[in-house]
């Protein structure tokens, strides 16, 4: 029974690094809650939540973007992320006028499956772990399509071998679009909630990944370029992890302030930590190519030697007949990248309208006849 604890001890311990967090990673549960599904998130850095258009898979993470256009949108998404993990997401969206635009999906994630066995190599067969969140979002618009406010109400499940628990969290969130749609500002409270039955009875509720963001998008105004910057986990300035930290500690040749000063982040790091950079190249409404930057994942994931395009990202997206469709790639690590696609359509198109009908053919030949006689 204690080999078989371990392996599920090591199985968190891999997903919460995977997640690439750091220092805030393993502090919390549900860490798939944080991990970019839809193909346009994915190619932007990992995080927008400021850009306003009919987009609904953005809509997945900040709910204020949720608007009249998204409409009988139907989304699909999956993630091809690492080993043989996976994650998807599909939603439909669907608005009642007054009453606001409300959107109702999935977010799952598959660990794969796993060999059990215990210490002496005997094996007993094997187990899979996945974990889901239902998400009911609503937004509406509040002033003169000017300002809007949104929210998502999460019910989260997790499925780790034998061990079960469930939680339930909300994100919050407002939005402001200038009149001319050029410019775009939103703020995003997320994951505001806890754990309700933890994995092993009557353990210790563990938090969950809370975090409030703010971001900015532009759109230029003679070039098809839109710029978007996000700012991460405003509640927590300290992101920097220096894996020196516990060598230094550990150094008796060291008073506490020669430590403190070897163990320093400049500002200027942590203030780049938070920030995550896209940018979208739209030449036509058919077409648009897409790059991001992650200062926060290549400082974490990129070997110092050889940092490649560790914490770059690209994609594209286009449109073929009713479907648009996207493909986002990120670098995590020289060992492999994320691979994100997403396939949206509008149900609605689908049903054909009824054409008017037309007046009966001998009343029309009647109404000739007598307007022939009135002009005889």
């Amino acid at each position: 029974m204690i080999a078989r604890f371990k392996q599920v001890l090591v199985l968190v311990f891999l997903l919460t690094a995977v997640s690439a967090f750091s220092q805030i990673g393993g502090s919390n549960t549900f860490e798939f809650l944080n991990v970019p599904v839809s193909a346009r998130t994915g190619a932007l850095g990992g995080s927008v939540i400021a850009v306003y258009d009919s987009d609904p898979a953005i809509s997945m993470v900040n709910p204020s973007l949720l608007n009249p256009q998204m409409d009988g949108m139907l989304t699909l998404s999956y993630l091809n992320y690492f080993t043989d993990i996976n994650q998807g997401y599909f939603s439909y969206v669907k608005d009642f006028n007054k009453l606001g635009t409300f959107s109702a999906g999935l977010k799952y994630v598959n660990y794969g499956t796993f060999l059990e066995t215990d210490e002496a190599g005997n094996e007993y067969g094997n187990f899979s772990a996945s974990e889901y969140a239902l998400i009911i979002g609503w937004g509406k618009t509040i002033v003169d399509s000017t300002f809007f406010v949104g929210a998502n109400l999460k019910p989260i499940y997790s499925d780790l071998w034998v061990y079960y628990s469930n939680g339930i969290a909300a994100d919050i969130s407002g939005t402001y679009l200038s009149k001319d749609k050029s410019f775009t500002a939103s703020l995003l409270v997320k994951n505001i909630g806890s754990q309700i039955k933890p994995y092993v009875s009557g353990g210790d509720r563990e938090p969950i990944p809370f975090e409030v963001q703010a971001g900015i998008s532009k759109r230029l105004k003679h070039v098809p370029f839109r710029l978007s910057v996000d700012v991460i986990q405003l509640q927590n300035w300290n992101l920097a992890y220096n894996d020196s930290i516990v060598a230094t500690n550990a150094n008796d040749n060291l008073d506490d302030e020669e430590k403190a000063y070897q163990n320093r982040t400049g500002k200027m790091n942590e203030l780049f930590r938070h920030l995550v950079f896209g940018g979208e190249f739209v030449p036509s409404q058919s077409f648009m190519l897409r790059v991001g930057f992650n200062y926060k994942r290549r400082a974490e994931l990129a070997l110092d030697n050889k940092p490649g395009l560790v914490g770059f990202s690209w994609g594209v997206g286009f449109r073929i007949k009713k479907f648009h469709i996207s493909y986002g790639s990120a670098r995590y690590h020289l060992a492999g990248s994320s691979n994100h696609f997403t396939i949206t359509t509008n149900l609605s198109e689908y049903y054909r309208k009824s054409a008017a009908p037309k007046p009966p053919k001998e009343k029309k030949e009647k109404r000739v006849k007598k307007d022939n006689n009135d002009n005889g």
